[in-house]
């Protein structure tokens, strides 16, 4: 059960301490606090845990401080969907919104190698009236001896750089909680110019004590993206532990399933779940053509098979966009061969708008006929 608090309610006040001594007199019945401050108002939310299944909705709801009482109905108790929901499928970072109804395009550097490199790429997103990117300074590789990324040494160049050009969030990979505070430092090093997006890539999806610590801090956003080898299910519960340490501003990315089924693509694209998990929570939701096509492909049609995904997903309704661009793909140290060309960046982009606008389309025809 869910206790939704009036806005701007003082956690010092009498009638939240009169709250939270009733709560703490219910047996078999746990509080978690969370609280997210935004540039207006306050919202304070109270998870009940436990045999909450006694507990009289009426009675909660005329608690001091109660707005409203939400019954949770779904496995995912923070981030899911339940019956009578209405919390907000969004937030901001940045001067940025992030919803189920958003699209956000995160071109950029799967690696990032050369400050050369990294300059040539956000100046054509500025130019391409872009202000978000993606910069890997930190790569897990399977194999021992490929290049693992410079880490913390590139940091202060790239987000200096960004900030030249007008970028307000990167997303960047992070395997180890140290990263996180890397960044950290990196940004407050140079003026705080950018904004970051930490993403858990799929081989740290089920890595229970990095996302608890993720989740954790509330100053980033994370992007967590699915496992490639294990169900929804289990990736969903896996942003359930980032929600439940009190960081709500996730996505939800989909990069494609590890099986040779997908054959020729490197993984099997599963851009399909895209309205399933915008139905089962409130998250948004990203897909990553690039790591799952893995190649440059070109189709009869002249389309390229990492547009054609792309897409798909956006037509499904995806929310972002995670993509691999470079200046000179032959000499990328990470993922060349499925990088786009930078020529191709304005192509790329209304190759999107008219997906979007697909899907837009698609939603009022369906408004109309329900």
């Amino acid at each position: 059960m869910i206790l939704i608090l009036s806005a701007n309610t003082d956690r010092n006040g009498a009638e939240f301490r009169q709250l939270m001594t009733h709560l703490e007199h219910l047996p078999n019945i746990q509080s978690r606090i969370h609280q997210e401050t935004g540039t207006k108002q306050t919202l304070t939310e109270i998870y009940l845990i436990g045999d909450t299944l006694v507990l009289n909705e009426a009675e909660m709801s005329v608690l001091p401080c109660v707005e409203r009482v939400v019954r949770v109905s779904e496995e995912y108790r923070v981030l899911g969907r339940h019956k009578g929901d209405n919390r907000p499928t969004s937030f901001e970072y940045n001067g940025l919104r992030f919803g189920q109804d958003t699209l956000h395009v995160f071109a950029g550097l799967c690696a990032v190698d050369t400050p050369e490199h990294v300059e040539r790429m956000l100046k054509a997103l500025q130019e391409n009236g872009q202000v978000c990117t993606r910069m890997g300074a930190y790569k897990p590789r399977t194999n021992p001896y490929s290049f693992q990324g410079h880490g913390k040494k590139c940091l202060p160049y790239v987000f200096e750089l960004a900030g030249k050009y007008g970028i307000k969030c990167i997303a960047m990979e992070v395997t180890h909680e140290a990263h996180i505070m890397e960044i950290k430092a990196a940004l407050e090093q140079t003026g705080n110019p950018t904004g970051i997006m930490l993403q858990i890539g799929t081989r740290n999806t089920q890595n229970f004590e990095l996302l608890k610590f993720t989740g954790r801090q509330h100053e980033f956003p994370v992007l967590l993206k699915r496992g490639f080898g294990i169900t929804l299910e289990e990736s969903l519960n896996a942003a359930e532990y980032l929600a439940s340490e009190g960081n709500r501003m996730v996505i939800f990315g989909l990069r494609g399933m590890k099986t040779n089924m997908g054959d020729p693509h490197r993984n099997f694209v599963d851009f399909a779940h895209v309205p399933v998990i915008k139905r089962l929570t409130r998250m948004p939701v990203c897909i990553d053509p690039s790591h799952s096509v893995g190649a440059r492909t070109r189709n009869p049609d002249g389309i390229l098979d990492l547009m054609h995904v792309t897409a798909q997903g956006i037509v499904a309704g995806a929310n972002r966009v995670l993509v691999d661009f470079h200046p000179e793909p032959s000499k990328a140290l990470v993922d060349g061969p499925q990088a786009l060309l930078m020529k191709e960046l304005p192509y790329f982009l209304e190759d999107i708008r008219i997906a979007r606008e697909a899907y837009e389309k698609r939603v009022k025809l369906a408004q109309a006929n329900a």
